[in-house]
């Protein structure tokens, strides 16, 4: 039997989206959405061939030396890593205080990340790669406007550039686990790294725990119809003119990739929100086949005049969950 810990909310009645960013749905509408009914018969094959390629890839990390970072007692030191057809990233490897309970892979919204975070629990150790083409990982050939990276190889599923970011989460995994034998290891990440997040933990056994937010690239049937402000417009748009990529994106629906999602995971999902669209985030966290707590704040890709203490609620949903996964999702 599946646990659900779900909370409730209403959406903000003002925002500053350029339209009614719930797109005309209460949250009762919204835990109707589930993952799409298009899986292609051979959905497990492709994504097992792919982590099969990845997992013959040598990571070869190079790792910076330590320093302190902030005033908190956390460490940093910076990473690279070599993931799927020889791309390189580059990121951090974050350590806070503490003995070692726990080790994190933490994803990034659209468009990379600039600067680590120290938001992780105490004894953490946490790997937060830039994923491919993005920001300090820049690649030769990909874009790195996050509207032309979305549809980078877009043409077939093995060429797709969330493809290769799926499995750089792979690669920081195993990096994150050689440094930290022995205990847990959870993925974290929001937005695009929701998203990407959700198809990789469907393929990785070495997460205990999942934790995702606002959660993007889910049920695209449902998002190729909704006008959005972030980088499913480019994918709409594209489909306009080229229908036939729906048989791509039927691979990379991070929806159809939750249904095999078994541990434990928090996914916090928002009533309203003009990037990423409601029915989509629902989508991914109603299909989830483990226990779930679903936490729904107000809005998302945006800004409401409740925004603050909205997102501190968020915040201590996340540090309750990473405290004890398992009995947080109860």
């Amino acid at each position: 039997m599946i646990t659900r810990r779900t909370g409730t909310t209403i959406a903000p009645d003002d925002t500053a989206a350029p339209f009614d960013p719930t797109y005309g749905h209460t949250v009762a509408d919204l835990l109707g959405y589930g993952p799409p009914d298009n899986e292609p018969d051979d959905f497990e094959q492709q994504w097992l061939a792919v982590r099969a390629e990845a997992d013959a890839v040598d990571p070869d990390p190079a790792i910076g030396p330590w320093e302190a970072l902030g005033d908190q007692g956390h460490q940093v030191a910076t990473i690279s890593v070599t993931g799927l057809d020889a791309v390189r990233s580059n990121g951090w490897l974050v350590r806070s205080p503490g003995e070692l309970r726990r080790a994190l892979v933490i994803g990034h919204g659209y468009g990379g990340r600039t600067e680590p975070t120290t938001v992780i629990p105490d004894g953490c150790l946490s790997i937060q790669m830039v994923s491919r083409g993005q920001a300090s990982s820049a690649w030769p050939g990909v874009p790195s406007d996050s509207h032309q990276h979305v549809l980078h190889g877009i043409e077939s599923f093995r060429s797709y550039v969330h493809v290769g970011a799926v499995a750089d989460v792979w690669a920081a995994t195993t990096v994150v686990t050689d440094l930290a034998p022995g205990v847990p290891v959870g993925y974290e990440g929001g937005s695009f790294g929701g998203g990407i997040g959700a198809m990789a933990a469907a393929w990785e056994p070495r997460f205990d725990a999942v934790q995702l937010t606002v959660p993007s690239f889910g049920n695209h049937p449902v998002r190729l119809t909704l006008e959005c402000t972030a980088t499913g417009e480019a994918v709409r748009r594209y489909h306009a003119e080229h229908p036939e990529v729906v048989e791509v994106l039927r691979y990379v629906d991070a929806a159809t990739a939750a249904t095999r999602i078994t541990v434990p995971t928090l996914c916090i999902v928002a009533a309203a929100d003009p990037g990423v669209p409601p029915p989509g985030q629902f989508a991914v966290a109603n299909a989830i086949a483990g226990p779930t707590w679903l936490h729904v704040a107000q809005a998302g890709h945006t800004s409401w005049p409740d925004q603050p203490a909205d997102a501190e609620r968020s915040a201590r949903c996340r540090a309750e969950f990473w405290l004890d996964p398992a009995a947080a999702v109860c």
